[in-house]
């Protein structure tokens, strides 16, 4: 299997860090989010990579260019211009001649069992949403339980994490989101599944407090 990390972003709202660094190059417990995804990737038997770059791109090349340990084959698909995640899985997707290939979201930590993911084309991984505030239950307007980030259950949310057919590349736009265009489209065609995890380790790394719960998360496994 091949996979496709979407890493052309510019990470803006972890600024001023991003000024300097690509989002990729952040580091968790001393290591880039983008080892942490190549290792997670090599663990479930992918033997290729392609990374969507843009912003800072070869910033990110250089420093994978330096470690010579990860062991799986690297190439870069490199953005001009922001495609968006439809437009650069399409650019990328155009080298791969398997029948199906993963996709990750260049911000997103996670273990989902992507051999799980493999058994449904044209999948999604699903988590159970979880809120990021504290839930509390009443009774006659008195508190009577008090939960802090409860996962809701029977509410699931896009992981960020795809198992896509090559066929689908004809459907995606030259520039756009694949989540605005493609999936609601296969959707309403009954033509896009999902793979629903539950008790997973997942963060999206969208701010400085989601870097320091997934680097806690990360030092108890």
């Amino acid at each position: 299997m091949k996979a496709i990390i979407l890493a052309g972003g510019r990470g803006k709202r972890l600024r001023p860090i991003t000024d300097y660094v690509p989002k990729s190059l952040i580091p968790l417990n001393n290591i880039p989010i983008i080892e942490w995804q190549i290792r997670y990737l090599k663990k479930y038997g992918v033997k290729e990579i392609i990374i969507c770059t843009g912003y800072k791109a070869e910033m990110i090349k250089n420093y994978l260019e330096m470690k010579k340990n990860l062991g799986i084959k690297i190439k870069f698909s490199v953005e001009k211009t922001p495609l968006g995640t439809g437009g650069a899985i399409k650019q990328a997707g155009i080298s791969i001649k398997d029948k199906s290939f993963f996709v990750i979201n260049g911000d997103t930590i996670t273990n989902i069992n992507l051999k799980q993911l493999a058994k449904k084309p044209n999948s999604i991984a699903s988590i159970e949403l979880k809120t990021k505030f504290g839930i509390i239950e009443t009774e006659n307007c008195k508190v009577t339980k008090f939960k802090e980030k409860k996962e809701i259950s029977d509410l699931w949310m896009n992981a960020g994490i795809y198992h896509l057919e090559k066929d689908l590349l004809k459907d995606l736009p030259k520039i756009g989101d694949i989540e605005k265009t493609v999936f609601p489209d296969y959707a309403k065609k009954g033509k896009l599944k999902t793979v629903k995890f539950r008790n997973v380790l997942w963060h999206s790394i969208d701010s400085f407090k989601d870097m320091e719960e997934c680097s806690l998360e990360l030092n108890k496994k």
